[in-house]
């Protein structure tokens, strides 16, 4: 070997020993910036493994003419205006449902849904009032796809089957039916991509 070659390999070997104490040092002082990944078998061998967070992808919205375009965009406003009520409504059943079971007799329990009701009614009634026939309807579909329970379930729970039905019926009256239950595959997909969109901050 040369007396070229030895020196070349000498300051490579020096550039190394550099570059591996820089590393070790910064690995020394930044503890915290250590990311240990977990390992899976695969055909003998150990493989790196690290899950990622599912990143939604979403296609750009294509119609077939300018009438469906009207309808998508009111559908848009529609959900976007009752899906804060619907996760609401999730919300304060869980913490409603733990109180309401935990009255002692059957009496409290009377007591504490009236009180609830009337909470509900001053709160969220005059802006409820101004929701539209649809829009209730969309409403009714998101409680159950919120909290895994139809409006009428919901009710009947709460204030008795006779209450239940006879609010059945005023929803009928105006085309609505609190039985109604979420079908995000094929009634409600369209309803489910919006809220999809909504909850990755698209619209």
């Amino acid at each position: 070997m040369s007396l070229s070659s030895q020196g070349t390999m000498k300051n490579y070997l020096i550039l190394f020993v550099w570059f591996f104490s820089l590393a070790l040092a910064g690995m020394a002082q930044e503890p915290d910036s250590l990311h240990w990944l977990e390992g899976v078998e695969s055909n003998g061998d150990t493989l790196p493994h690290q899950n990622l967070e599912e990143i939604p992808v979403f296609p750009k919205l294509k119609f077939k003419n300018r009438r469906y375009e009207k309808r998508y965009y009111r559908l848009e406003r529609k959900v976007k205006k009752v899906y804060p009520y619907a996760t609401k409504a999730a919300e304060l059943l869980e913490k409603y449902e733990a109180e309401y079971l935990a009255a002692a007799t059957e009496k409290e329990r009377r007591k504490y849904v009236k009180q609830v009701e009337k909470e509900l009614f001053d709160q969220y009634g005059p802006e409820l009032k101004k929701l539209s026939i649809s829009e209730g309807r969309i409403l009714i579909k998101l409680i159950d796809r919120q909290t895994g329970h139809t409006s009428y379930e919901l009710i009947r729970d709460l204030k008795g089957g006779l209450v239940a039905f006879f609010w059945q019926g005023v929803a009928r009256l105006f085309g609505n039916d609190l039985k109604e239950e979420y079908d995000p595959v094929i009634e409600d997909l369209l309803i489910e991509q919006i809220i999809l969109r909504i909850e990755a901050g698209v619209i």
